[in-house]
């Protein structure tokens, strides 16, 4: 990354992640994402007096095997506390959350940066309920719809050690793709059911002590969170250059802006209040328990990266690329057991199919069977790269088989020497500019020669064969 003025950045995340259980945390509501709003709540969720919560199991578990695949310590003990705070989309006024006796304790996820492997360490993951969300209204002003409060959540806190918008997401995908492969969550941003909160400060290139942070909330896209670092970044590095101080405060991202806005000043564990939740028991788990958990996780995105590099050859970058979805990576899994030619597959995957998925989840509507036929296509060179990037798109959107496509449509490569050869004398001599250009040393100009022959011969010359005769044809004296 490009060092502003002189000065890195130090960021730690903060993630929240709503549990995919069926009820809420501690009552029987449903947790139903979409349903009327203050449709999903009861006294117990809504904090009224005389009510008593009361734990529920699946969330211990879900928030264990999280735990278990982004390598944390498991804790045997563990309690629950009440964070106090007022804010109008928290009824009871305090949030159940989890203080100094985390679940969760010192894992790590490792991802892929310019400079090659690197462990973000993870402080913590704490089991908590959500808050209800405010709903703003131009006609009505600010409502309330208390359907989120007691919905589960894990926040996964991790080390102030991402140096860069770049390691910031990619840390989230790898997160995000590890929490779906245990599936206690479909992390699906758009929906609030993961999002992120970014404690990021600055100091010069050098320095160790960190300086003062701030904290940008709820930020639910991948985007949001690069486009948040880097202006906040700039603004910080540009204030201690005019020699003014960083306020230690929480922010707010406007998307249509680009840009940070103070919300509030931060508030410290000491300003809410900490204290045992009285309701509620401790969390005892034996070893067995937790070993069952762990049994019950599939492999992981880690696991199936160093099985890509090993078995495929694909580079670590590339593995870890398709390894972030496990759909996308199933589904290149069914592709290569039916090609020779699983690298094809794997560039064609991220050069050129990911750009026609548009939704934040993999949903592909070519069938691993059809991608595998174009990637024996091409790997056995019956095609060229252009011609497979256009049946690529066709399969897409319309279904086609490409083995009778290429049959049917004459579409097959032309490998042919002679051929080629003829095409390439032809176009030289109806481009005699471009001729001479070349042999002053216009080694470009051999580029308008390979285009007339592309365009003569439908596209379908064998691409370095074309490249090779034309630089021979255009040497000759």
């Amino acid at each position: 990354m490009q060092y502003y003025k002189g000065y890195e950045m130090v960021i730690g995340l903060e993630v929240h992640v709503e549990l995919n259980t069926e009820t809420k945390i501690f009552c029987s509501c449903p947790t139903t994402f979409g349903a009327a709003p203050n449709t999903h709540v009861c006294p117990v969720c809504m904090g009224l007096p005389g009510t008593l919560p009361v734990l529920n199991q699946k969330v211990v578990e879900y928030a264990v095997k999280a735990g278990l695949a982004t390598n944390c310590e498991i804790a045997r003990y563990s309690k629950e506390d009440r964070k106090n705070y007022f804010y109008p989309d928290l009824p009871k006024a305090y949030q159940i959350s989890q203080y100094d006796l985390p679940l969760c304790e010192h894992g790590w996820l490792e991802i892929e940066t310019e400079n090659g492997a690197k462990k973000i360490g993870i402080t913590r993951i704490h089991i908590e309920e959500d808050a209800g969300k405010l709903v703003h209204d131009d006609e009505h002003g600010t409502m309330i719809d208390c359907n989120r409060c007691g919905v589960p959540l894990i926040e996964i806190v991790s080390e102030p050690d991402i140096r860069s918008a770049e390691e910031a997401e990619g840390y989230m995908r790898k997160l995000r793709a590890t929490i779906l492969y245990t599936g206690v969550s479909d992390c699906k941003m758009n929906e609030g059911s993961m999002r992120c909160d970014v404690n990021l400060s600055v100091r010069k290139v050098g320095e160790t002590t960190f300086g003062t942070r701030t904290e940008m909330k709820n930020l639910n896209s991948f985007r949001f969170v690069v486009k948040a670092i880097e202006y906040e970044y700039k603004r910080q590095v540009d204030a201690l250059e005019k020699g003014e101080k960083i306020v230690q405060e929480t922010r707010r991202f406007d998307p249509d802006t680009g840009k940070t806005y103070t919300m509030r000043t931060k508030e410290d564990a000491n300003d809410y209040r900490y204290f045992p939740d009285p309701d509620l028991p401790p969390i005892i788990l034996t070893d067995e328990q937790i070993e069952a958990f762990r049994a019950e996780i599939p492999e992981l995105p880690d696991t199936r990266k160093a099985k890509y590099v090993k078995t495929y050859g694909l580079a670590a970058y590339d593995s870890e690329v398709i390894t972030a979805d496990r759909a996308m990576a199933d589904w290149f899994e069914a592709v290569a057991a039916e090609t020779a030619y699983p690298k094809i597959a794997a560039n064609m995957l991220i050069s050129d199919l990911m750009r026609l998925i548009e939704s934040e989840s993999f949903d592909c509507p070519i069938s691993p069977q059809s991608m595998a036929k174009l990637c024996d296509l091409f790997g056995h060179e019956v095609i060229n790269s252009s011609t497979a990037k256009k049946l690529l798109s066709r399969m897409w959107k319309d279904g086609i088989d490409p083995e009778e496509t290429v049959k049917a449509e004459n579409l097959a490569q032309i490998n042919d020497d002679a051929v080629i050869e003829e095409a390439v004398r032809a176009a030289a001599e109806a481009n005699p500019k471009s001729v001479a250009d070349y042999k002053k040393g216009k080694t470009a100009a051999a580029k308008a020669i390979v285009g007339q022959v592309m365009k003569a011969l439908g596209g379908r010359a064998n691409p370095v064969k074309l490249s090779e005769i034309t630089e021979k044809v255009l040497s000759e004296e």
